[in-house]
């Protein structure tokens, strides 16, 4: 699989927002959104065991597998030996494609407001982040109803690399959230600590 970073650091985002975790990001995506901010294009190519032996350098017992989207590369047997090696193994996803049946955290993230043929094909989802322009409706997203009855449904503000155009995006996430009490607020707070 071709892998563009592994590293320690703190999840950023969502429902483990705080929590210690070693973070594998795999190279590539089927989308193009207009306000990704990782560079996941480039990668090397590694095996599963290579992948494992690089998780297993970090105390946390906590994996996120990230992108670009995961779900074009990420297989069963490469969680099955992360379980074997401790760890707990948590997917973000755009949703598009499925999942291996043995991931144990699904982070959906669904883009259909944004890109067109985003279609969320996923039967499960642990938590629901949509990312928040300010325009686009969230209850738009959940495309299958099943998802509409979760707990941990999140609203994040897009960042759009503009400051004035990200306070008023947040207040408007804000105050979509007062008004629609069963969305949480996500922030990005690796971005508020500076840390990758």
């Amino acid at each position: 699989m071709r892998v563009n970073e592994i590293f320690y650091s703190l999840q950023g985002e969502g429902y483990y927002s705080g929590t210690p975790a070693v973070f594998v990001r795999l190279s590539g995506c089927n989308l193009r959104c207009p306000f990704c901010d990782t560079q996941h294009e480039s990668g090397t190519v590694m095996s599963e065991a290579e992948v494992v032996e690089a998780v297993k350098r970090y105390p946390a017992t906590h994996v996120v597998v990230t992108g670009g989207e995961p779900s074009l590369q990420l297989t069963a047997s490469l969680v099955d030996a992360l379980h074997a090696a401790g760890r707990y193994v948590a997917v973000e996803t755009n949703g598009t494609h499925p999942l291996p049946d043995n991931v144990d955290w699904v982070t959906l993230s669904p883009k259909s407001a944004f890109v067109d043929g985003a279609d969320v094909v996923l039967t499960r989802a642990d938590e629901i982040k949509v990312v928040y322009d300010g325009i686009h409706d969230p209850e738009m997203q959940l495309t299958n109803s099943q998802f509409s009855i979760l707990n941990s449904q999140f609203l994040q503000p897009c960042d759009t690399g503009d400051a004035a155009r990200n306070r008023q995006i947040t207040a408007a996430t804000v105050e979509y959230i007062k008004s629609h009490p069963e969305w949480r607020l996500s922030l990005q707070i690796h971005k508020i600590l500076d840390i990758q």
